[in-house]
């Protein structure tokens, strides 16, 4: 089964790119899907689940991001402050999340979006891993325009999902999630239409399996 997965900055049209490569694969797009399978399995709530999430507006990503700002903390070495009121401990979800990955890319395959898909697959056989990216500029110009925000919004949406997406797999698997050396393949897709991203990342699949 075909398996990709795609780590999108903010404003780069992850949510749009992801579910058109997997109807073209013909393989489920997993987004959404993933904090719901792990509220099932914790027996949680998806509330509690998508506090935990990273690409959840509220998600655990954001607190990781806000403790990088405090002075006594030392992100580097993983000496991380986390929120007192989180209900169960981060690294369950963050263990089961990683389970629903691997099952979903062992089982019938799947475009997976974000929650360090390509750290997680790194080495299954045949995933292609992708990363969508632009300029931060040209990214706030999307989001304004997608959105109907203003400039200045658009900005602060930019910065504070790049700054919390990064602070988690910094956290949990400390890696850059911008290093080019985690995938196949990277592409501008404020640059490149959409259209043209998709096609690029299914011809890869294709040949990568």
């Amino acid at each position: 089964m075909r398996v990709v997965t795609i780590s999108a900055t903010y404003g780069t049209a992850g949510s749009v790119i992801g579910p058109a490569v997997a109807g073209c694969l013909g393989v489920p797009f997993m987004d959404r899907a993933i904090p719901c399978a792990v509220a099932d399995e914790l027996g949680c709530t998806l509330e509690e689940a998508l506090a935990h999430d990273d690409r959840a507006q509220r998600g655990l990503g954001r607190f990781l991001a806000e403790a990088m700002r405090l002075p006594t903390v030392t992100f580097g070495g993983m000496d991380m402050y986390l929120p007192g009121n989180m209900p169960l401990p981060a690294e369950d979800f963050v263990t089961h999340t990683e389970r629903v990955i691997r099952q979903t890319a062992r089982g019938q395959g799947g475009v997976i979006l974000g929650r360090a898909g390509a750290l997680v697959l790194a080495d299954h056989p045949g995933a292609l891993h992708v990363r969508l990216d632009g300029s931060p500029k040209r990214r706030m110009i999307q989001t304004a325009t997608l959105t109907g925000v203003t400039e200045r919004q658009a900005r602060r949406l930019v910065e504070d999902n790049d700054r919390a997406r990064a602070a988690y797999v910094r956290h949990f698997y400390r890696a850059d999630p911008a290093s080019p050396l985690l995938y196949h393949l990277v592409i501008d897709s404020t640059s490149i239409p959409i259209d043209t991203c998709v096609e690029l990342i299914v011809t890869a699949s294709t040949a990568l399996s």
